[in-house]
């Protein structure tokens, strides 16, 4: 009798399992927090922070004079004003910690108060005979647009989600303050409207002009303000 020979079996080659897509998402998220993890680690560890710095170059061309345009108005007043803007955007059925941004921002800037003379016109000006005695009607005293001083604005704070986070790897104009910035402008431009800043204004220029007819040789100088 011949006693049969087993042939030596080999493994099944089984197919690899493929990751599932939420685990390739969690993945990426883990990756993306360790990124930011290490970054703020190297901004606190000595030393490396300058290892790994970054250097900045001014590579603006010359500026280019587009237009010239005559000014006719006498500014008058300057008024310097702040504001604490506090502004929060918030996404709906989402927590502040997954979505949405808050924003803690001091705005300093500028208004200014002027008299337009260019709208006087030769009617609006009475000289007696003698040129002794003038009469002078303006235009009443208005407010400039609100300029905001970037040396003295500045973010005191800022929240923001995680999916805000993210974003901002993405964007190109990450952390911008624009939304902050224009309403750091309007709240600066009603401060101005309700202070005394424009009736500052007539005054100074009643000084002015009266100074100046003065030394013209007029004795009495009237000024009213009215359209």
């Amino acid at each position: 009798m011949t006693t049969p020979v087993r042939k030596p079996t080999t493994p099944v080659d089984r197919p690899a399992r493929r990751m599932p897509g939420w685990a390739k998402a969690l993945t990426a998220l883990v990756l993306v927090l360790v990124v930011l993890f290490a970054g703020l680690r190297l901004s606190v560890v000595p030393g490396l922070k300058d290892l790994f710095g970054s250097d900045t170059q001014d590579r603006s061309g010359p500026a280019l004079l587009k237009s010239v345009q005559d000014i006719s108005r006498y500014d008058a007043a300057s008024g310097n004003f702040q504001v604490v803007v506090d502004l929060e955007k918030d996404a709906r059925f989402l927590p502040d910690a997954i979505r949405g941004t808050r924003t803690l921002y001091v705005g300093a800037g500028t208004v200014d108060a002027f008299v337009d003379l260019g709208k006087v016109g030769e009617d609006d000006v009475t000289v007696d005979e003698g040129r002794t005695s003038a009469t002078l009607r303006l235009p009443h005293a208005a407010l400039g647009e609100p300029a905001l001083d970037p040396d003295r604005s500045y973010a005191v704070s800022k929240q923001r989600g995680l999916l805000d986070r993210l974003g901002d790897l993405f964007s190109d104009n990450p952390n911008g303050e624009q939304a902050v910035q224009k309403l750091a402008a309007r709240h600066i431009g009603d401060a101005a409207k309700d202070s005394e800043l424009q009736a500052r204004a007539e005054s100074n220029t009643t000084a002015m002009l009266r100074g100046l007819l003065t030394s013209l040789g007029f004795d009495e100088v009237r000024v009213t303000y009215g359209t």
